[in-house]
């Protein structure tokens, strides 16, 4: 799973570069590795400075990964001033809209800048997707009876072809079936965010420079919005829309595994999209079970993985 998104992420962002994009995007795997390591540490005030093996790697890489960013920006900015730029990529549409603001209001991006977004852009969507699907084939390997019903309505919408985009908005089994595993398995299982300015919530007055955590995974198995059956998976909750899937819908947001407000996730639909086309043509070709080697395992780094892989027994379906 993490091959495949990471090699759809990388020709989102780089087009043609991709290859180049895949790279530095091993990169940032490594970072995050090597970044799950310290976490674990007690901390001690300036450790990061210095000079062990971890902190040497962890330097060599990001400046190894700046250094494969900003040549492929000055390729994308040399071209944009040729007339020869290309938009049909994440990079080259951020430069271009850089360019045009800064030419037209003389502020924009700084390169800086523009790495910082791309490294974002794949730390959000690779690894969330690649968990989204790995959950949802555990999830259908242990409710057999919901696999095949997302089959069944694979097969009735796409036949055997390739799925095609324009048809993604029919899956609406499928569609619940995401939306049932987003709320028991958030890829983010809590949010951190920062207040910059005095903040009241209900009867609490929140001085700027707060952090707040918001325990995603908490809010989504509450039996207060969801009812007893809260940890059981029911995608039929999601019928009627996610708006109508939780209890007092109408006054808390009981459901929200992108983020929600103004800093919702802008690689939501995308991700969507990406798990649908993906799931789509897994059930089209394979049915799955859980190997026996599997073990559940939910740990949180960084993002909600299974501790010891999610291990999967496929057989081919010959129509």
């Amino acid at each position: 799973m993490q091959a495949l998104t990471a090699d759809v992420i990388s020709r989102t962002a780089f087009g043609s570069n991709f290859e180049e994009g895949r790279q530095i995007f091993e990169l940032i795997r490594k970072q995050a590795q090597l970044l799950n390591q310290v976490v674990q540490y007690v901390y001690i005030p300036g450790w990061r400075f210095l000079p062990t093996a971890m902190n040497k790697e962890l330097q060599h890489n990001y400046n190894q990964m700046q250094e494969l960013i900003k040549g492929i920006i000055s390729k994308r900015e040399e071209a944009l001033r040729v007339g020869k730029a290309r938009n049909d990529d994440l990079l080259s549409l951020l430069i271009e809209s850089n360019y045009k603001t800064i030419k037209e209001k003389e502020i924009g991006m700084s390169i800086q800048e523009v790495i910082e977004e791309c490294k974002l852009f794949y730390i959000a969507g690779q690894d969330t997707t690649s968990v989204l699907l790995l959950w949802t084939m555990v999830l259908l390997s242990t409710h057999p009876n919901w696999q095949e019903r997302a089959r069944e309505e694979v097969i009735q919408v796409f036949g055997k072809r390739k799925p095609t985009f324009d048809d993604l908005h029919q899956l609406k089994i499928v569609t619940q079936i995401l939306n049932e595993v987003l709320r028991l398995y958030p890829p983010a299982a809590v949010l951190i965010r920062s207040n910059k300015k005095e903040t009241k919530i209900g009867d609490i007055f929140l001085p700027p420079g707060t952090t707040i955590s918001m325990p995603i995974i908490l809010l989504h198995r509450d039996p207060t919005y969801w009812g007893d059956d809260a940890l059981e998976f029911k995608p039929d909750r999601f019928a009627q829309g996610i708006s109508k899937a939780s209890k007092n819908n109408d006054k808390v947001v009981a459901f929200f595994p992108f983020s929600w407000g103004p800093r919702i996730c802008i690689g939501q639909n995308f991700a969507l999209m990406e798990a649908k086309l993906a799931l789509a043509m897994i059930l089209q070709n394979f049915s799955f079970q859980l190997s026996p080697s599997y073990i559940h395992a939910p740990a949180e780094r960084f993002l909600l993985y299974p501790q010891h892989g999610a291990h999967l027994i496929l057989n081919k379906i010959i129509i």
